[in-house]
């Protein structure tokens, strides 16, 4: 110790006997320079100023110095924070200009300068976690039909992986939906963005348009088709309806989900009458919309896409089995939400729900009481004693519980598929399966019915032995009702999404609940 304090004394003697001109030579540690750029330190007091928790985890595991600006992934962060729409995220809400000023003149910023840069790289960054993870609004605020278990990813973690060097890509696909149909809209983004920008004229048409007709509005229709590359450009803009345009019609019909018959009608016209700015506000409410779906699915479960009027149940990521449904109406709209199966149920009963006790059978009992009898409509009081038709009494209608026996005139058909949900909704058959051919399948009051129920519900089962499609069907033709456990562990997915991509081309459906345009309009204000 005695000689520290030596060796202090003699250095200030020396240095007050060096002339006022003489310089003093003090050792000065130079900023760490990588092939990248600057490693500049960073005052904690200043990180806290900013009073944001996950901007000094971010930097304290950097251990307070910059990070960007010596990281050769900064040219990923710019891109990634340049086309955050691609994401379905408003770029407005970004600090984009100010970034790209900043980069330009990133080699004449001084230290200070440098700091601020890095940092708000880096808040940015975390703005784009925040709002890529989990979406910008809650469903909850917005709808009463939805049951989905919000999303809470650990954001601190998912910004921390940009720490690790060479992960940026993974860093990235950590913060967003796994699911494929996820990525299918931002192949779908990018497809769009190729499509010059164009405003449509509305089109409308009476009646309908089949081959060799000839009609004004077709020489439009090709415009469209050759537009969106369903028809080529070499074709003869003409008024008439001639095959090659045909086929154009067709592929443009099965590309909507419409029926893909080559017959122009108000279907077909109303999908060609969407501009690109229209579908890219879709797809960027779909987007929107998958950050609030599940962000991990079971090895077993079932999908269904209501606007695609589809069903299909996943093994282990295959898709084993595929049903054409019907949903929910417009005003009895099908839930969205997420269950496990739980039973199956075999000639089921069917007690009348209170809409469809207030809106149909009410009315058409009170105007015909032999209504009930049709349907094989049993009316139960309070105390669960039969009410005979000669007794029932419209005035307090609303009081007696109305109870459907099983058959095959049952409104749920001969089958039902259990999970619990707080709508009382569920999978069933029908008594009147013409309707699977329908094009447009919004008809239900909120269940959905399945097509060929008895050969989704033997692999639900999955019992060959006892619950094979024979046994199965000698159930059914004994006409009791009988419940049989799902025993594996089947979830259900009950979600809604009107665009996807697949092998390079856009899809879309009808937005049956008009829920897209609304949903844009929230996210953009």
């Amino acid at each position: 110790m005695k000689q520290f304090y030596f060796l202090i004394i003699t250095f200030f003697i020396l240095s007050c006997n060096k002339k006022k001109n003489e310089p003093i030579s003090i050792d000065i540690p130079e900023v760490e320079v990588t092939k990248e750029g600057k490693i500049i330190a960073i005052d904690t007091a200043y990180l806290y100023s900013k009073k944001d928790s996950l901007l000094n985890i971010f930097y304290k595991s950097n251990n307070n110095h910059t990070f960007w600006l010596a990281f050769n992934c900064r040219e990923n962060l710019l891109q990634l924070i340049n086309n955050v729409e691609n994401q379905g995220l408003n770029k407005n809400e970004f600090d984009y200009i100010k970034i790209n000023n900043l980069e330009k003149r990133i080699f004449n910023l001084n230290d200070d300068e440098l700091i601020d840069y890095d940092i708000l790289l880096t808040q940015n960054l975390s703005r784009f976690i925040s709002k890529a993870s989990t979406g910008k609004l809650d469903p909850k605020e917005l709808y009463n039909d939805w049951e989905l278990k919000k999303n809470s990813p650990n954001t601190l973690e998912l910004l921390l992986n940009f720490t690790k060097k060479d992960s940026f890509d993974y860093a990235v696909s950590s913060i967003k939906p796994s699911h494929k149909a996820y990525y299918s809209l931002e192949d779908a983004m990018k497809i769009l963005e190729k499509f010059p920008d164009k405003n449509f004229t509305k089109l409308s048409l009476e009646g309908k348009l089949e081959l060799n007709d000839t009609n004004n509005i077709i020489p439009e229709i090709k415009q469209r088709l050759i537009y969106w590359k369903d028809l080529k450009s070499t074709t003869n803009i003409n008024s008439v309806y001639d095959i090659e345009t045909k086929i154009a019609v067709k592929k443009f019909q099965l590309r909507h989900g419409l029926a893909s018959d080559g017959v122009i009608g108000k279907g077909t016209v109303s999908a060609l009458n969407f501009s690109k700015l229209d579908r890219k506000k879709q797809i960027i409410a779909n987007i929107e919309r998958w950050k609030w779906f599940p962000r991990e699915f079971e090895s077993e479960y079932i999908i269904i896409n209501i606007p695609d009027y589809s069903l299909q149940f996943i093994k282990n990521k295959d898709t084993v089995r595929t049903h054409k449904i019907i949903v929910g109406t417009n005003k009895r709209t099908t839930p969205i939400l997420s269950s496990k199966l739980s039973y199956v149920v075999f000639n089921p009963t069917w007690t009348v729900p209170p809409t469809i006790l207030r809106e149909d059978v009410i009315p058409a009992s009170t105007k015909d009481r032999s209504y009930l009898t049709a349907k094989k409509i049993t009316v139960f009081d309070s105390n669960n004693n039969v009410v005979t038709l000669e007794n029932w009494n419209p005035q307090i209608a609303k009081s007696y519980r109305y109870v459907q026996s099983p058959g095959s005139y049952n409104s749920l058909g001969l089958v039902k598929i259990m999970f619990p949900n707080k709508f009382s909704v569920y999978l069933h058959d029908t008594n009147n399966r013409s309707y699977f051919s329908r094009e447009n399948r919004s008809i239900s009051s909120g269940c959905v019915r399945v097509q060929d129920p008895f050969e989704l519900t033997e692999d639900l089962i999955e019992d060959k032995i006892n619950w094979n499609l024979d046994s199965i069907n000698s159930v059914v033709k004994k006409g009791k009702t009988k419940n049989v456990t799902i025993n594996k562990k089947v979830y259900i997915h009950i979600l809604y999404w009107t665009a996807f991509s697949k092998n390079g081309e856009l899809h879309f459906r009808d937005d049956i609940y008009n829920l897209d345009m609304e949903l844009y309009n929230k996210l953009r204000n």
